[in-house]
């Protein structure tokens, strides 16, 4: 036995060193920064490929908001990483998970400074940066930290503008001066922004009507190739709109828009604001998120006949209100749109009010319609239509998710129901649907 395994220890080692470049770079891309570190001490080879600009393309660095000796070392750990590899970098993601007190938000501002500062001296290729849901607003910022980190970032965006393609702020909730400021950094150098992503949702503090800052529609006129853009409605207003058809309606593709109760969105916005860029954009698709804006009279406010909506989302998650209905705006404001809408997602209570009849009308009338979702309280038979409709050609689903409210602890008969609804229409679920649809519990 031992001389069998002398005589295989050398063939088996000559594989190794045999193996080619693209398989070894594949087995050390699925490799942890510790393992890749192990790995690079076997043999001058492989600690050649651990410096493959390949494997450091992409980088996600998440720090702990929470004190713990696991995440102890993670601060010192980036730096150490964006040091030896941040030259090779091209799409860098930050996240900082719901920091608990004044201390670790400074080790973080700490940290990002050193990290964004060596990124701005050794890389010239980030394409994409990534810093979400930082909520700046929070107690837990001190007004100097908050203060240095907005500093660093605007100095490290006035250096990376150049090549940065891709920008999410997602959820950094400036004052409206900060946030100009911060994205009025990114054309310090050429007086314009070729920014082709722009991702600034829940990017200014709640309550903030931007729309009539003329600061804001003189930053965003700075951006000149706009392809995908991602705001709140709040920023929506005349003047936004006429520079975005201004500057880019030659690449604009897709704009997505949340609208959120507690955000003001009481401005007039002109039907032929929305006409114009739409004819000069014409590519454009517009996708509206409304979280716990259900009345029919606001959103008729929002939803003008002259947007071209592609994706449509109400979410009213489970609160109820007997005043409210949803019918009119199924049936009255809705198919308006019906030549454009490819994607609809709803979720609200609507205990008080029956709506099957006007959800499989709405459905069949939007003839792009390929995807649909919806968390109601529904007739078990709702889906059976539905199904119906797409095998007679009425409709042309490729996605259906529905959740069937009941005001009943147990769904067994729900249940029963829908699985006789899928073994009468499986043919037609397995060959064309994403399907998933199940009842539940609302009590």
């Amino acid at each position: 036995m031992d001389e069998e395994s002398q005589a295989v220890q050398p063939r088996d080692q000559s594989c190794w060193a045999a193996l080619p470049d693209v398989c070894l770079r594949r087995v050390f891309w699925w490799l942890g920064d510790s393992d890749r570190s192990r790995a690079a001490l076997v043999c001058r080879k492989w600690n050649q490929m651990m410096y493959s600009a390949d494997l450091w393309r992409y980088r996600t660095i998440t720090f702990s908001g929470r004190p713990s000796r696991v995440h102890a070392s993670e601060f010192e750990s980036a730096l150490w990483y964006v040091k030896k590899f941040g030259r090779y970098l091209e799409h860098l993601e930050i996240r900082f998970l719901n920091p608990y007190n004044a201390v670790l938000t400074k080790k973080f501002q700490v940290t990002v400074r050193g990290l964004l500062s060596c990124l701005g001296k050794s890389n010239n290729r980030l394409k994409s940066l990534s810093v979400q849901h930082l909520e700046l607003d929070r107690p837990v910022w001190r007004n100097s930290i908050r203060g240095s980190f907005i500093k660093s970032l605007s100095c490290f965006l006035k250096k990376a503008g150049r090549q940065l393609d891709h920008l999410s702020l997602k959820g950094a909730r400036l004052t409206v001066e900060q946030g100009c400021a911060v994205l009025g950094s990114l054309s310090c150098s050429r007086g314009e922004s070729l920014v082709s992503q722009l991702n600034i949702e829940d990017y200014f503090s709640h309550h903030l009507a931007v729309y009539s800052s003329p600061q804001f529609s003189k930053t965003m006129a700075t951006f000149r190739s706009l392809v995908s853009l991602t705001l709140n409605y709040n920023c929506i207003s005349d003047e936004l709109l006429d520079g975005l058809c201004e500057n880019n309606a030659g690449t604009l593709w897709t704009i997505n828009i949340k609208c959120h109760v507690h955000d003001p969105h009481g401005q007039v916005i002109w039907g032929m604001s929305w006409a114009r860029l739409a004819r000069r954009a014409s590519n454009l698709q517009v996708n509206f998120f409304f979280e716990r804006v259900m009345k029919h009279e606001r959103l008729a406010r929002v939803l003008l006949q002259e947007i071209p909506v592609r994706g449509l989302s109400l979410r009213s998650c489970y609160f109820s209100d007997p005043d409210w209905s949803m019918r009119p705006t199924l049936t009255d404001l809705l198919p308006t749109f019906r030549h454009t809408l490819q994607k609809l997602t709803f979720e609200f209570n609507n205990n008080h009010e029956s709506l099957d009849e006007e959800l499989c009308f709405l459905v069949s009338s939007c003839r792009k319609l390929f995807y649909f979702k919806i968390w109601a309280f529904l007739d078990v038979r709702f889906v059976e239509r539905i199904l119906k409709s797409q095998e007679e050609g009425q409709c042309s689903l490729r996605t259906l998710k529905v959740r069937i409210y009941t005001n009943r602890y147990e769904t067994n008969d729900e249940d029963r129901t829908l699985r006789e609804i899928h073994r009468k229409y499986r043919k037609l679920i397995d060959s064309e649907l994403n399907y998933f649809v199940i009842a539940y519990p609302m009590m």
